[in-house]
């Protein structure tokens, strides 16, 4: 499922900008596969409480629907998108860096919040970029978002192989530097307004939010990316501890997740020769999402488990790499930035809210909460289904 754009360019150039792109996902998701399984291991060897542990890492959460779409609406205002992902990039190494000295409660999360609101944004404007350069160059986004995928699992790999080395009390230091890394392969990115663009000629901010907003094929977009992406909640939080109850060891349960990331890397990788359109693509999802979540609800025996492990290719993949196609048809390049930072904003609520959800059932219902996420995974299909009339009309981002 190539996304082209219309205006082709040198043929050296896409070449060039692919492989920057894919380096710089690489750099952004080694630090999230790094970050997201030890950073609150750190938090624990400084000695905080598992209270103070469960605040500090909801921060980044909380960001993505409060700070996080005005930060993509700035940058998108004074058309500073290319030198916003490094500034990002180098405040968000800089932000880890100073955390790691830091062990009062108080300061390690006053340090981490705004930690947090520099580098929320950092993946919608990588997206928001990409999906510039699909619109002006021939780019197929899957190939190039894979290295994202495999860097995570790069960095989760190297990382909890580290514990074994060092202390967990120096794991911050193999974040912050992470984040360094990333903030010098930033540097490689370039503009991609058209030669000429004057920043003056991007559309007024009010303007901008109003087109979006009013257009019912982008608000169908979002909700149902929203709602199948939200379907994960019940699996990020609960399948490592239901797994543990079942007896599988360690290497089993890393081995389940890697399956599913295994199914998203060759999905992105075959992406180019997929024949389906953007929608089918987020519909697949989401009856992927029905049948794998009604699996999994039914605690299926490990065999079956891992088979079902690989719909995650669909249920993430395929709806990302749908949404992403759906957007760079919708949405002009000038507001891709806002587009993306109300995706992320509309995902972040959906998801916490079924995070915490499914917290409430699952003490009751236990694996059975996976249920109610076949059917927001469901709901995110019929809603696309029933705006398809919309999904071909561009925004419309005239004054």
């Amino acid at each position: 499922m190539p996304l082209e754009s219309q205006n082709p360019v040198p043929s050296q150039a896409p070449h060039q900008l692919a492989g920057r792109l894919a380096a710089f996902y690489g750099a952004v998701f080694g630090l999230v596969g790094t970050h997201l399984p030890f950073f609150p291991v750190w938090l624990a060897a400084i000695g905080l409480e598992p209270g103070w542990i469960g605040v500090i890492v909801a921060v980044p959460s909380l960001t993505r629907f409060t700070v996080l779409p005005f930060v993509t609406h700035g940058v998108e205002r004074y058309a500073a998108l290319h030198r916003a992902l490094i500034a990002i990039a180098f405040l968000t190494a800089l932000g880890f860096f100073v955390l790691g000295v830091a062990r009062l409660p108080l300061l390690v999360l006053a340090i981490y919040i705004a930690t947090a609101c520099v580098w929320t944004p950092m993946v919608p404007l990588a997206d928001a970029y990409a999906l510039k350069a699909v619109q002006r160059y021939r780019l197929d986004f899957g190939p190039v978002r894979l290295w994202g995928s495999a860097a995570f699992v790069a960095g989760a790999l190297a990382c909890g192989a580290l514990v074994e080395w060092i202390a967990p009390v120096h794991l911050i230091w193999v974040i912050a530097g992470t984040a360094l890394l990333g903030a010098l392969v930033s540097l490689g990115l370039r503009p991609l307004d058209p030669v000429g663009t004057k920043s003056g000629d991007a559309p007024r901010p009010a303007i901008r939010a109003g087109a979006l907003l009013r257009h019912r094929g982008f608000l169908a977009v979002i909700a149902a990316a929203a709602l199948i992406q939200g379907s994960h909640a019940a699996y990020y939080t609960f399948a490592s501890i239901a797994w543990r109850g079942e007896g599988f060891g360690g290497l089993t349960i890393a081995g389940l997740w890697a399956l599913g990331v295994i199914a998203e890397i060759v999905l992105f990788a075959w992406s180019p020769r997929l024949p389906w359109s953007p929608a089918a693509l987020i519909v697949i999802g989401a009856a992927a999402g029905v049948l794998r979540w009604s699996v999994t609800a039914l605690e299926p025996p490990l065999a079956s488990l891992a088979l079902v492990q690989l719909l995650h290719g669909l249920t993430f993949g395929a709806t990302l790499l749908g949404t992403m196609g759906l957007l760079s048809r919708l949405v002009p390049g000038q507001i891709m930035a806002s587009a993306q930072g109300l995706l992320v904003a509309a995902t972040g609520g959906v998801s916490s809210a079924a995070a915490v959800l499914t917290g409430l059932v699952y003490a009751q219902w236990g694996a059975s909460v996976y249920f109610l996420m076949a059917v927001m995974a469901g709901l995110g299909g019929v809603l696309l289904l029933a705006a398809n009339d919309k999904l071909g009309v561009p925004v419309d981002a005239a004054p």
